[in-house]
């Protein structure tokens, strides 16, 4: 085999390869001799096809086999030999070909650059640790208890109001006759959130302890009897217990109550709880600023065709004229998405950073944690769409190449307090959001004011469970790309 490698300075290479005709035919004849054991042709005993008679018979076929065999084993071993990354899927170009000739082929290839990894080492970058004050701890901890309604009995002259606990029993008839579902034992609910159904809590006040009870209301839209729904029910209740709200005791009881061994080790739980939810999004800042370092260091040539389908990524969903309009964003921002791409992956593989089907799986069991009761949904979606796995995968991996450059840089340690750290996210926040509505299809003054006003909101006013703390899921920045290896070579 005979190999010429072409403009060697730009990122552009056409390969020369020719490959002597005896060896074309060396690989013929074995090809004949496989398929010889397995075709079985009249008036011949199996195996003793004469060749030629193949060669009537297939030798289009065999040809077309043998070469296309040919061509893959070769131009990835030229592409080996030569040390050359395709950026993209090589094209070959068949110069001459044919039985009892020389086979000569043209592979055109853009490759990726060359990438020195040493400035890696001179990143620098913060890393928050948030002084969590007593003072938050408790405010948590009394959130937490106001959820914990702790009711408690009262006389049986008691008549309920809205906030108290009614326990009773039910027997409900639509138009005289029973139905589905149609009683209840030892039903509980709490008056004015209407949980149950629309109306029914209010007829509910002023009920006592062992009363009865005749509430008439519609079935909702969403009644699992179809025929039943919006027509009028009647529910004979009987009132079995009234209760109402007390003061829920903040003690080691309730603490153990939460999971903790007692009422400090719960302050040390939730302490830890509101550093971890600020540590979290104070990392995703960090990234970002590394990465901002990263996107500096410079690369010779960045391959334009894999510019050019970043290019058709962040466009999709834009109209035409948004497009054209934002031609020059849209390419700057592109080039800039792939040159930091090319500079992780360099990084990783010096790094022989690799991910592992355990972490695959871990990963799975995370999001199907955070979404109780669809766990089978999250699996189904991720085995019928490879190409989901396939970011799964390129988000992991970026996470950890990220993690390795960290033990490789030189870390700057600032001790912050909590309002240090909500001024940080916040002033993050606006700028992240000013920065997509660059390539957003609709106003971006608009998209902008609306996402702020949500932001604006008190972001602690959710109450977080201590005993199932839900953390949301960053979404991969998409810079990881999955390499292709060269399957399948495509004719010209």
């Amino acid at each position: 085999m005979k190999v010429t490698v072409e403009n060697k300075k730009g990122l552009k290479k056409n390969i020369k390869i020719l490959i002597d005709k005896k060896t074309i035919t060396e690989e013929l004849e074995s090809k004949y001799e496989e398929i010889k054991k397995d075709v079985v042709l009249k008036g011949f005993r199996p195996g003793k096809v004469p060749t030629a008679i193949l060669k009537k018979q297939f030798g289009k076929a065999v040809y077309g086999e043998v070469i296309d065999k040919v061509l893959k084993e070769t131009s990835t071993k030229v592409l080996k030999d030569n040390k050359i990354k395709p950026a993209g899927q090589p094209k070959i170009d068949l110069k001459s070909f044919g039985e009892g000739k020389d086979l000569e082929y043209v592979i055109t290839v853009i490759e990726l650059p060359k990438i020195d990894v040493k400035p890696f080492e001179n990143l620098n970058f913060e890393e928050y640790v948030v002084k969590i004050d007593k003072k938050e701890t408790d405010k948590r901890i009394d959130q937490i208890a106001k959820t914990q309604k702790n009711f408690k009995d009262v006389g049986n002259e008691y008549k309920a109001k809205k906030g108290d606990l009614v326990n009773f029993d039910y027997e409900a008839t639509v138009e005289g006759k029973d139905f589905k579902g149609s009683s209840g034992k030892n039903t509980q609910l709490v008056l004015g959130k209407d949980l149950f159904i629309k109306g029914f809590d209010e007829q509910l006040v002023g009920s006592k302890k062992n009363d009865n009870k005749e509430i008439k209301v519609k079935l909702p839209d969403n009644f699992n009897v179809k025929e039943l729904i919006k027509k009028e029910a009647l529910f004979r209740c009987k009132i079995l217990n009234v209760k109402e709200p007390g003061e829920t005791k903040i003690d080691d009881d309730f603490a153990k109550n939460l999971g903790a061994k007692d009422l400090n080790n719960l302050k040390e739980l939730i302490t830890k709880q509101i550093n971890d939810e600020f540590k979290n999004s104070l990392n995703i800042i960090t990234k970002k600023k590394i990465l901002a370092q990263i996107e500096k260091i410079k690369i010779d040539e960045i391959p334009g065709n894999l510019i050019d389908e970043e290019v058709k990524l962040l466009s999709q969903g834009m109209a035409k004229e948004a497009v054209e309009k934002n031609s020059k964003s849209l390419k700057s921002e592109a080039e800039k998405r792939i040159k930091t791409g090319l500079l992780l992956n360099a990084f990783g593989e010096e790094k022989k950073v690799q991910v592992s089907n355990d972490e695959i799986n871990n990963e799975l069991r995370k999001q199907m944690g955070m979404m109780p009761g669809q766990e089978k949904i999250v699996q189904d979606y991720y085995q019928k769409n490879p190409a989901a796995l396939n970011n799964l995968r390129g988000s992991i991996y970026e996470e950890k190449i990220i993690e390795e450059i960290k033990k490789n840089g030189k870390p700057i340690n600032k001790e912050i307090t909590k309002e240090e750290a909500e001024k940080i996210l916040k002033e993050e926040n606006e700028k992240s959001l000013k920065e997509q509505a660059k390539y957003s299809p609709h106003s971006q003054d608009e998209k902008v004011q609306e996402n702020k006003k949500e932001n604006d909101k008190d972001e602690n006013k959710n109450t977080l469970s201590l005993a199932k703390s839900k953390v949301s899921k960053k979404k991969s920045s998409g810079l990881i790309k999955k390499k292709k290896s060269l399957k399948k070579v495509s004719k010209k």
